[in-house]
């Protein structure tokens, strides 16, 4: 008889038959079209074979009309199988239960581990982390990149120089280099003010010491506004309150004191401009990938942006300390606007002359004061406008200076 494959799925039994001349009870059911295959006869009287489950009740029903015996020996397919799962379904629940628990802690961050930094700095680091949602207990797939998380902590904690993050299983790991800065007098200690910058004095406002430059003053870097030394004078004559004068002791120098300064920005404006801007909607699709396969598992729709930009964050799927082949994608889908135009010569000149105010507020900081600008030089190159942008800015241009001995 041919062996059909395809009863295992459906379940098949090997029923043994007995009593006289056993071979005719299956020739019997195959006139009453039930398939039997695998046959064998294993004495004079017992032969075994093999049915489909769905044709037992058949087989039961024709063994009422002879002498002969039957027992099942063994049972196959799915449906046993199944039913042997049902008995032990419990248990087998209970493993399921504990690898997906095992599976779930495995992609919780368990420990931030901090080094190369002091104590300080460390507790600044651990602040800032906490406030963008990374810190024990948290779900792994909603912490951002390492290279993300390194651009955020070297903006928001200025005393970074550099910062290294890696996440290795459910532990980050992040190593930093301090910035070495400039220590400011410490409070009491003796100082002057010098100018830090080039300049003509706007305005000065002095709390404490004995000033040396006025309004109107042009002074280069390092020259002396402000003295803590308040027996500092020119030209005086050596008296007995001049003596009584040194001898009091120097003190810290305190003021604001602004100047005119003044920069040259060299830049370039081309005549013809094309860019992207992001309008804010998006949407975001997630897909399973194993090896070079990717299941969508949410967001199966494209959303109808006409100009798309898309970014893919990639997670792997950690179990216990083993980072198994499987992973997360998000994919974010960024609708985007692309605009082109042509500037005329007077529009490069003032997008440039923007351009150069927009670039020094940002390197001076708020505290600067943008007064003027103009273009010293310009001129058209291969469709582009090269300029020379002078910029006069007033700013603070002080500078604490230790007192020396022998100054």
């Amino acid at each position: 008889m041919k062996r059909n494959y395809g009863k295992r799925i459906r379940g098949y039994v090997t029923v043994r038959v007995s009593g006289e001349k056993p071979e005719l009870f299956f020739q019997k059911c195959a006139n009453e079209g039930i398939l039997v295959w695998d046959a064998k006869k294993i004495s004079s009287k017992d032969c075994v074979a093999k049915l489909k489950l769905q044709d037992i009740k058949k087989l039961k029903q024709l063994r009422r009309r002879t002498l002969y015996k039957i027992s099942f020996e063994e049972r196959k397919g799915l449906p046993f199988g199944f039913a042997r799962f049902l008995k032990k379904r419990f248990l087998v629940i209970g493993i399921l239960v504990g690898v997906l628990f095992f599976l779930f802690l495995s992609n919780l961050l368990w420990s931030v581990n901090i080094t190369g930094v002091p104590k300080e700095i460390e507790e600044k680091i651990k602040v800032q982390l906490d406030s963008y949602g990374i810190h024990s207990g948290v779900w792994l797939f909603s912490v951002d990149s390492p290279k993300d998380i390194q651009r955020n902590l070297l903006d928001d904690v200025p005393e970074l120089l550099w910062a290294g993050v890696e996440l290795r299983g459910t532990t980050l790991y992040l190593e930093g280099v301090e910035k070495l800065i400039v220590e400011e007098l410490d409070p009491g200690e003796p100082g002057n003010i010098v100018a830090a910058k080039e300049g003509v004095i706007t305005r000065m406002y002095v709390s404490k010491g004995e000033p040396v430059k006025q309004i109107n003053d042009y002074v280069k870097p390092g020259d002396l506004l402000v003295s803590g030394d308040l027996s500092y004078e020119e030209n005086q004559d050596e008296d007995e309150s001049d003596s009584e004068k040194r001898k009091t002791p120097p003190i810290t120098a305190e003021a604001e004191i602004f100047a005119n300064t003044w920069y040259e920005v060299t830049l370039t404006v081309p005549l013809s401009y094309n860019y992207e801007q992001l309008t804010g909607k998006s949407k975001n699709k997630y897909y399973m990938k194993m090896g070079q396969l990717q299941l969508p598992i949410w967001g199966f729709r494209d959303p109808e942006f006409e100009q798309t930009q898309v970014e893919l964050n990639e997670k792997p799927i950690q179990f216990l300390k083993w980072q198994l082949p499987i992973s997360i994608i998000e994919s974010e889908i960024n609708e985007k606007q692309l605009y082109e135009g042509e500037r005329t010569k007077e529009e490069a000149i003032d997008a440039g002359k923007k351009q150069a105010v927009k670039q020094l507020e940002t390197e001076l900081g708020p505290d600067a004061e943008i007064l003027s600008e103009k273009v010293l030089h310009e001129r058209i190159e291969h469709g582009k406008v090269k300029l020379i942008v002078y910029v006069s800015v007033e700013e603070n241009i002080v500078k604490n200076e230790p007192i020396r001995q022998g100054d």
